[in-house]
């Protein structure tokens, strides 16, 4: 506890990030990654295969965009800047640990914003969500945006501070949860489709919890009831063994990955 504290005060952040929870968050995210390493591993390699299809097959080599770039446990950093001119990674918050990382690619930039589209409106600097990328997805040197196991993560924050508000949001209500989260899923995917680069989409698709015996006791659609068409790969990932969320329970996620993603 005592570390994630010291770690909060040092990572730079917006002050909304701050104040939203999005800083805590990536710092829980880096403490669960540490003491779930043995069980996230396939998942990390899964990942970063889908990636590297991407990047050995897309024909743009100028620039690439990292949606989601987190702790870059699942992104190949080293085979991007070797095969790209220049590589942003975009994230609400970008850990100590990422930045230190990026140091030695001189390659590398860092690109701070919101996905979601939701920040403006919790923060009532907006009248409604505003789901959009940042320009450097647009721009004609971009060959490669790689989504990487964010489209699931990006309505948690939001639809979790909708349903916990006594006001409403805009035009959402806090009865409107599902219908908010699969705005912003859907959003997501209508950004990414509209761009003319190649599209990599890593995602969880739901949430499974089991028992010791291999009984489900709970699922969760994490994408709202957006569906997506037949992945490349798919595999499961053990978001949480025994003893991390429950002594008697753990959680698994479907992901899918597209190295060539299209609508």
């Amino acid at each position: 506890m005592l570390l994630d504290f010291l770690r909060s005060l040092a990572t730079p952040a917006p002050a909304a990030q701050r104040r939203l929870g999005y800083l805590r968050d990536s710092i829980w995210l880096e403490s669960r990654a540490r003491r779930c390493r043995a069980a996230w591993a396939p998942h990390l390699a899964a990942s970063r295969a889908v990636m590297s299809e991407a990047i050995r097959t897309c024909p743009r080599r100028d620039t690439a965009v990292v949606l989601g770039s987190g702790l870059l446990d699942d992104v190949p950093l080293a085979e991007l800047t070797k095969h790209f001119r220049r590589v942003v990674l975009v994230d609400a918050v970008h850990p100590l640990a990422t930045r230190r990382a990026v140091r030695t690619y001189p390659n590398v930039e860092l690109l701070t914003e919101d996905l979601s589209g939701a920040m403006a409106l919790l923060t009532g600097a907006a009248a409604d969500l505003d789901p959009r990328l940042p320009p450097v997805c647009a721009e004609p040197e971009t060959g490669l945006v790689i989504s990487a196991n964010l489209l699931s993560q990006l309505p948690i924050r939001p639809v979790a501070r909708l349903e916990g508000s006594r006001r409403p949001l805009g035009p959402w209500t806090r009865a409107d949860g599902d219908a908010f989260g699969r705005r912003i899923v859907a959003g997501h995917l209508d950004a990414l489709a509209a761009l003319p680069a190649r599209i990599c989409l890593v995602t969880d698709l739901d949430e499974v919890e089991v028992d010791r015996e291999g009984r489900e006791h709970a699922r969760h659609d994490l994408l709202y009831g957006v569906s997506l068409p037949k992945p490349d790969r798919s595999w499961l990932w053990e978001l949480a063994p025994f003893g991390e969320a429950a002594r008697g329970r753990r959680l698994l996620h479907r992901v899918a990955g597209f190295s060539d993603w299209r609508p």
